[in-house]
């Protein structure tokens, strides 16, 4: 896929070969620039795990160099993914750019100068990834997981949190719920509008384990639907 600096390359070209004229040059070259800025990719290497340190590697993905091809392993993930319109990554570095957007808020270009891509390419091999591991692995816990919740387990939970000094001898993990602010919606503003955090956000309930993993994920919803939930 041409962009819209290689365009502007050959439309110089063209100037000067004398094939088009001063007003068509003008006209063209004038709309060939992308409305978003033009970060400077081509000036940083491809991402490559190897070369990393492993301080870097365990800073800015929260997993050490060893344990990122088990995480991949573990979470089934491809050599390799393919955009729509062409563009591939290998799976271990899909995997990574997820594991670094997710690490800390960033924007798409912070992450240029460690995967020497640009922007909308890194945009979309994050949705990309970030869809295949929610289709492939998000029944684990939107639905009743059996290897965290079989009866064994369910009774060890509750021995772990009894044996803390809770009360009760049957609680087998804790319920919250989490806001999460969204942009402003064009249409439904009221139904996603949360007023006791005053921002437009989507809010879900999670169940938790004594041993820290998420064992049911329930949204997202809005403030309508919230409220009107069956009790």
């Amino acid at each position: 896929m041409t962009s819209f600096k290689d365009a502007r390359n050959l439309l110089l070209e063209s100037y000067n070969d004398g094939i088009i004229d001063d007003d068509e040059f003008i006209l063209l070259y004038e709309g060939n620039f992308s409305k978003n800025p033009e970060f400077p990719y081509e000036d940083y290497e491809r991402f490559d795990l190897n070369a990393m340190d492993e301080t870097e590697c365990k800073a800015e993905f929260r997993f050490t160099k060893s344990e990122i091809p088990r995480l991949a392993e573990a979470l089934d993930i491809p050599g390799t993914f393919f955009c729509h319109q062409g563009t591939t990554a290998p799976g271990i570095e899909g995997l990574c750019l997820v594991l670094r957007r997710l690490t800390y808020p960033c924007r798409y270009s912070d992450l240029i100068p460690r995967f020497g891509r640009p922007v909308p390419e890194l945009s979309m091999i994050y949705n990309i990834v970030l869809d295949y591991i929610y289709n492939t692995h998000g029944h684990r816990i939107s639905q009743w997981n059996h290897t965290i919740l079989d009866p064994v387990s369910l009774e060890r939970y509750a021995e772990a949190v009894y044996d803390k000094g809770a009360a009760l001898d049957n609680c087998i993990g804790f319920i919250d719920g989490t806001v999460r602010p969204i942009c402003r919606p064009g249409e439904l503003q009221r139904v996603v509008y949360n007023g006791h955090k005053r921002v437009h956000a989507l809010k879900f309930q999670s169940f938790t384990l004594p041993n820290g993993m998420i064992a049911n994920m329930y949204g997202p919803l809005g403030k309508s639907m919230v409220h009107n939930r069956p009790q």
